[in-house]
């Protein structure tokens, strides 16, 4: 916990190399304070095909999930600063977004849980 999952158009992955974008989200999120190293998950999807503003529109949208816990205002940092630091490294690309949500610690499980 935390995962952080990438969508994006493979258009991208060819500014970018792909272990470079993982780690600046990576790096970006441990800087928050909000969690531990080793517990951040980063993972990237490209699609070959999208839809985009009616068009092919470069994107890359974040998903974050974190646990249940934190402040909107801390929520709302995390997302800026990730925002920010993909519009650094894509000036180019026109939409670049992240949302956040919570997983229930009633209901979450990993394997040493079991």
């Amino acid at each position: 916990m935390p995962h952080f999952i990438l969508d994006c158009t493979e258009q991208i992955l060819k500014v970018r190399e792909p272990r470079e974008i993982l780690q600046e989200v990576f790096e970006t999120a441990f800087e928050t304070g909000l969690f531990e190293r080793n517990d951040i998950k980063v993972r990237l999807n490209s699609f070959q095909h999208s839809l985009v503003q009616g068009g092919d529109s470069d994107f890359i949208h974040v998903f974050g999930n974190i646990m249940e816990g934190r402040t909107d205002a801390q929520k709302a940092d995390l997302s800026k600063r990730v925002v920010s630091k993909l519009k650094e490294m894509f000036p180019n690309v026109p939409i670049i977004s992240m949302n956040i949500r919570d997983f229930e610690k009633a209901s979450y499980c990993n394997k040493t849980m079991v």
